[in-house]
């Protein structure tokens, strides 16, 4: 954000309204930020009909943005709650600061319209620069998307319209590529990484996945190229329709209209990037050397790497139709709810709920909570769902979920195996002695996957454990050594490994 400042010495004059925002503006912040929402928010929405010089009015305008700024920085941070879905507090608290966001990027730009695009402000009134005012307009807008990503919210109707719109203005008046005084960023550096984001399926990341793809296309969003209708059968291709209140479309996924105003981009230099980050990290270079977060080289933070680079590189067609359904389905979350089902069944799940399927295909489903405790529900972790007609519980990965009020959430599911073995994992250890994990195996599936899957909670894998010995307890006692042979994938809550029984290097 901006370092300017309101310049209370040319508050000489100023009609009373304009002169009691000045007053609040000096006075000390509130404890929790939180307060100063309502205020904040009263304040820019009646700053368009306080009386008065237009400088005045932008003189105010800029404290009021630099203030809200550091209050919606402030409270981001506290926006992760994982769990599904997200709490009325929570809900009520991103309702407030997307309203806040909304109002900021109504007024600032609306100041544009009244400032003349060639008009080169005084030192002193650095605040009547249209660049400055549309590149806070676009980062206000970028703002109240990724808010909403973070609770799994559609957004603000009218949003994505408004980015686009606010760009597109910006390229009109020959200003997306200034950089506005005390900012290192660009008008269309701001838009590109709004862009990205929503190209990365937010819905299918969590609330830490989407502040660090945040940061990261902050970082890396000049990566974005531009491209032409003729390369649009490329992977990482994606096209905008600026006119429309959508965000971009891979052009592989959706074919884009026949009309004059789409833009097409090309991810194929951010996914070269992305893979030679890949190789660095898992080589041992930290994060911080690679200008990335810590989170970056944890196992969450490349499993998410992988997922992006596999999305734009792939063709992002649909492998198989969906049908719309209507069959109910009971759904079981959290790893160790269905370690106790897949051994001792149903009746010792401590959390059960009854869901709708309202589509489903060879590869998964998309269902729709209808009653019961939702449980440890988060996009990345793994559940049981088991319809009546059905003996065995199938085991599925959430890959998305919306939730667009906190009576209402919707997932969709990847199936990742038909059923499933409890078992525990003796890891040895010469600090603590041997510890006991529990984890699920996932048998293989005949021409589709040759080789069994073994599911734990991320990150309780001791790193670089090849050889693992498994104890597996049904009707007799089985102990099986098995060797992990690849990392199929990695969330912020599971981590999915290959494994294959262990060769005596004797035969």
């Amino acid at each position: 954000m901006t370092k300017t400042a309101p310049n209370v010495n040319d508050a000489s004059g100023l009609p009373a309204d304009s002169q009691a925002i000045l007053n609040w503006l000096e006075s000390p912040s509130a404890p929790h930020p939180a307060e100063e929402l309502p205020t904040l928010r009263a304040h820019l929405a009646g700053l368009r009909q306080t009386p008065g010089a237009l400088q005045q009015r932008a003189v105010a305008l800029d404290g009021l943005y630099i203030r809200a700024a550091a209050v919606v920085g402030r409270l981001v941070p506290t926006l992760t709650e994982r769990a599904l879905p997200v709490a009325p507090k929570t809900r009520r608290l991103v309702r407030s600061i997307v309203d806040l966001l909304q109002v900021m990027a109504d007024e600032t730009l609306a100041l544009v319209e009244q400032l003349d695009p060639q008009h080169q402000p005084s030192v002193h009134h650095p605040s009547l620069s249209p660049t400055l005012a549309l590149w806070r307009s676009l980062q206000a807008s970028a703002q109240q998307l990724m808010v909403c990503h973070l609770i799994a919210a559609p957004s603000r109707v009218g949003a994505w319209q408004q980015l686009h719109q606010t760009y597109a203005t910006a390229q009109r008046l020959h200003l997306a590529a200034a950089v506005p005084d005390g900012l290192d960023s660009s008008l269309q550096h701001v838009y590109h990484a709004a862009v990205l984001l929503g190209c990365a399926h937010p819905a299918s990341l969590t609330p830490p996945e989407v502040v660090f793809l945040t940061s990261y296309f902050e970082r890396f969003a000049d990566h974005l190229e531009p491209a032409s209708a003729t390369a649009a059968a490329s992977p990482g291709t994606f096209w905008i329709d600026p006119t429309r209140d959508l965000p971009a479309s891979s052009s592989q996924r959706k074919a884009s209209p026949q009309t004059a105003s789409i833009e097409y981009f090309s991810c194929a230099r951010l996914c070269l990037l992305i893979r030679n980050q890949i190789h660095a990290l898992e080589a041992g270079t930290p994060a911080r050397r690679l200008d990335l977060s810590d989170f970056a080289e944890s196992p969450a933070g490349l499993g998410l790497l992988r997922r992006l680079l596999a999305r734009w590189s792939g063709s992002g067609k649909r492998r198989f139709q969906r049908r719309r359904q209507n069959t109910r389905t009971l759904l079981a979350a959290g790893l160790d709810n269905l370690w106790h089902v897949c051994r001792k069944g149903e009746s010792t799940a401590t959390e059960l709920s009854t869901w709708m399927i309202t589509n489903e295909s060879a590869e998964g489903y998309a269902v729709m909570h209808l009653s019961g405790k939702t449980g440890a529900l988060a996009v990345g972790g793994v559940v049981a769902v088991r319809t009546g007609s059905e003996n065995e519980w199938q085991i599925c990965i959430v890959r998305w979920a919306l939730s667009e009020n906190p009576e209402h959430l919707e997932l969709g599911l990847q199936i990742l195996a038909p059923s499933a073995v409890a078992a525990v994992l003796a890891q040895p250890s010469e600090n603590l002695g041997t510890q006991y994990l529990r984890v699920l195996l996932l048998p293989e599936i005949p021409r589709l996957r040759p080789v069994e899957l073994l599911v734990a909670s991320a990150g309780a894998l001791a790193r670089r454990q090849n050889r693992m010995v498994l104890v597996i307890e049904s009707e007799n006692l089985s102990i099986r050594e098995v060797t992990s042979t690849h990392i199929d994938e990695q969330t912020t809550s599971v981590d999915i490994l290959s494994i294959e029984p262990e060769h005596d290097p004797a035969e």
